[in-house]
């Protein structure tokens, strides 16, 4: 059951990064500000550096896809996937966090989450949990 859990977590959450293309892509309102970045320059989600970030939004969502349908299948290589995806959101979402809504930054600190229970040796006892019996 927990498996199941944690593939839905995984699955909404690159769902979620459409947010990101959507801004970066189109003129449809998804809630962020029209803040420019963090770094160096007045760029904004809708320039061409905003448009290059949107690309690594949608990346996320296939990674974070990819790692759920590997949990629902049983595959070890959902880990690996996780973790890949987790750090692309990060490099999505933290220049941009200025101009994000408040739940991207909840998605970021469950990136980060992925990124310390998949990495730190006692998140091995805790994937544990998402075996196959």
């Amino acid at each position: 059951m927990l498996k199941y859990l944690a593939a839905i977590v995984l699955l909404g959450h690159g769902i979620g990064h459409l947010t990101g293309f959507l801004k970066s892509w189109t003129s449809i309102d998804v809630g962020f500000s029209d803040k420019p970045w963090l770094l160096p320059g007045e760029r904004k989600m809708n320039s061409s550096a905003g448009r290059a970030f949107g690309i690594l939004w949608l990346i996320c969502i296939l990674i974070f896809v990819m790692s759920s349908i590997g949990i629902f299948m049983g595959e070890e290589w959902w880990r690996a996937y996780a973790l890949i995806g987790s750090a692309v959101s990060l490099v999505a979402i933290l220049p941009w966090w200025n101009t994000v809504m408040v739940g991207v930054k909840a998605g970021a600190l469950l990136d980060v989450a992925i990124i310390l229970v998949l990495l730190i040796p006692a998140g091995e006892r805790v994937t544990d949990f998402f075996e196959l019996p």
